[in-house]
């Protein structure tokens, strides 16, 4: 399991596009709005309802997941494609995450990142498969906002020796927005009462994480990912 701190990293990252301020304070919308409810009805609902939230919340993180995945296969065969430029790109990469991070401490604002293109014309709540299809076209909306911490985990995916590894790394990536979603649709009043105490927070999230991305954009500008790994292989020991 030396590999171990990698996936973590992927799942952390999941988390941290959850808490972005994009997506993070209109989760109960998302809710309402795959699975036909308001969100007064989804802060006591009923066994019946509840089993139709669930439903739609889980194909509606399907949809999503697809599309990353997608993006982390293309990421990894386009890696092995260029592996004779891997110096350079590594460069190009590592400028590019420093960018992104620079972007999230607030030093350097990129106007582009703020777009807000969630398609909030697109309904689902009529069937298992609306809430996929709304899955699948919000991901798209998503990525200018969760575009840095995404694309930092795409750069990952594009350096694994293996398309299978790309896919597992997005899959985890995409398990970790999807589980604090998933919890969200079981207890919209518990997020709200948590959202209320949390969003004083949310621009401090927004700085730590850009400081961990510019700090591994200088590790991928450098070629020297290992020295990460050196520093996390304390988690080896969890390892099963």
């Amino acid at each position: 399991m030396h590999s171990l701190p990698l996936p973590i990293a992927a799942f952390a990252a999941g988390i941290l596009s959850f808490l972005s301020p994009c997506v993070l304070p209109l989760v109960p919308g998302y809710v309402s709005l795959i699975s036909g409810a308001t969100v007064e009805d989804l802060q006591s609902p009923d066994q019946r309802m509840l089993g139709t939230v669930m439903l739609h919340s889980v194909t509606f993180v399907l949809g999503f997941s697809v599309v990353f995945i997608a993006l982390g296969a293309a990421a990894t065969s386009i890696g092995q494609f260029a592996a004779e430029y891997h110096r350079w790109l590594s460069r190009i990469a590592g400028i590019v995450v420093i960018i992104f991070g620079l972007h999230l401490t607030g030093i350097w604002k990129i106007n582009a990142l703020y777009a807000d293109k969630r398609l909030h014309d697109v309904k689902g709540g009529a069937s298992a498969f609306g809430s996929f299809a709304v899955g699948f076209a919000f991901a798209f909306g998503w990525t200018p906002c969760i575009g840095p911490v995404l694309a930092t985990i795409l750069v990952f995916a594009g350096a694994q020796e293996t398309v299978f590894k790309g896919i597992l790394l997005l899959a985890i990536y995409s398990l970790g927005l999807a589980v604090p979603f998933l919890l969200t649709s079981l207890g919209v009043d518990r997020f709200l009462s948590f959202y209320g105490r949390f969003r004083r927070h949310l621009h401090t999230v927004e700085v730590i994480s850009g400081v961990f991305l510019i700090a591994i954009g200088v590790l991928i500008f450098l070629n020297n990912l290992k020295m990460l790994s050196g520093y996390l292989s304390f988690l080896n020991r969890f390892a099963l």
